[in-house]
């Protein structure tokens, strides 16, 4: 797994270094706030961050093809409030690398949307109930995810990225209690908003 991703980063930097006179790409840094589908809890309160590099390519007066690679943190927690009468605590840390591929519109000189796929390869996932380490059910190590979100220009050099990150399958190898059903799959499913700070280099 470390010799894909090695190699894929590889492959990334040699295509941005061979077409550099049609591509600009630059670094990007942000938070993340997940939830899982089907785990019986709700809440955007799992933290984490979104970390990597960017490329993008014009294909249009106003639009381009976006690819990224970086590393992105999800999961679920659920933390005890006695006051209604919940003891129970739940951590789910789930850490990915994450390559999407990207559509991106410039709406005008300030926004642009964006729409496309990710895909997802798990490199580290812990889990935890009440503070004891446990595995209801093993993670897939691949997943294939929907993305959809906005920017904000603030210079030439800086924008500012809103998006939704929802899987497309289940994070589980195998059914568990409470799972939900998305599109053609039974399972839990993975859904964060992401913010994030692009810098053109």
């Amino acid at each position: 797994m470390k010799f894909g991703f090695l190699l894929t980063f590889f492959c990334f930097l040699c295509i941005f270094n061979l077409n550099a006179q049609k591509f600009e790409g630059g670094v990007m840094l942000g938070l993340v706030g997940s939830q899982v589908a089907g785990d019986q809890y709700s809440g955007y309160n799992k933290a984490g961050i979104n970390a990597g590099g960017w490329i993008s390519l014009n294909i249009g007066a106003r639009s381009k093809m976006q690819m990224e690679l970086g590393y992105i943190q999800k999961g679920s927690r659920e933390n005890p409030d006695y006051e209604k009468d919940k003891l129970d605590a739940y951590l789910m840390r789930l850490g990915y690398i994450n390559m999407p591929l990207l559509y991106r519109i410039q709406y005008n000189e300030l926004l642009s949307f964006e729409t496309g796929l990710s895909l997802n390869i798990l490199i580290h996932s812990n889990e935890k109930f009440n503070g004891y380490e446990t595995v209801e059910s093993t993670f897939s190590l691949t997943n294939l995810c929907f993305l959809a979100g906005l920017s904000v220009r603030i210079n030439d050099n800086l924008r500012i990225n809103l998006r939704t990150d929802n899987s497309l399958f289940s994070l589980r190898k195998r059914t568990v209690t409470g799972d939900v059903w998305r599109l053609w799959d039974h399972g839990q499913f993975s859904d964060a908003l992401v913010l994030s700070a692009y810098y053109r280099l």
